[in-house]
């Protein structure tokens, strides 16, 4: 795909507009990034979350697949490129300040997610309550947990 013009409006000055208005006007962060939430289209379960610029944001719109840019590499990255575990966009949403987008994706491939293997990147659970796991010295550390892989509960219709 050619880099192209964005086709994002400039943001408006007040807040009705962005939060009642019928144009998708994303707010960048400083560094021209925008976090993007992906769940299981069929199911609802979280799957992952990364990070998109403009250009990401206008691929994965344009082509409906789950297009992202990589902090660490400076460069972007299609799900799926290498794994064959694609992202195809279902559906892509945007909060009330239109700061964050949801992309709701049927999984290809084996169905992972995550590069790990794992259906969903959010594969273990943190201990809530004091610190309970015994480490070097004295210290204590808040535990992880790797339950059995479960589905999660689909969220409620929108």
């Amino acid at each position: 795909m050619d880099e192209q013009k964005l086709p994002f409006l400039d943001r408006p000055s007040t807040p009705q507009e962005i939060e009642r208005g019928h144009a998708f006007m994303p707010k960048f962060d400083a560094d021209g990034l925008i976090p993007a939430i992906v769940t299981d289209a069929g199911s609802g379960a979280v799957l992952m979350f990364a990070w998109m610029n403009g250009e990401a944001l206008r691929r994965s719109i344009e082509s409906r697949q789950a297009w992202f840019w990589s902090r660490s590499r400076k460069a972007f990255w299609r799900k799926g490129e290498e794994s064959g575990n694609t992202l195809s966009v279902v559906e892509m949403r945007t909060d009330c300040d239109q700061d964050v987008v949801w992309l709701r994706v049927e999984v290809g491939g084996s169905g992972a997610a995550c590069h790990t293997g794992k259906t969903s990147c959010f594969y273990r659970t943190v201990a809530l309550g004091p610190p309970d796991l015994p480490v070097s010295g004295k210290q204590q550390a808040i535990a992880l947990t790797v339950p059995a892989e479960t589905p999660v509960a689909a969220p409620p219709k929108l």
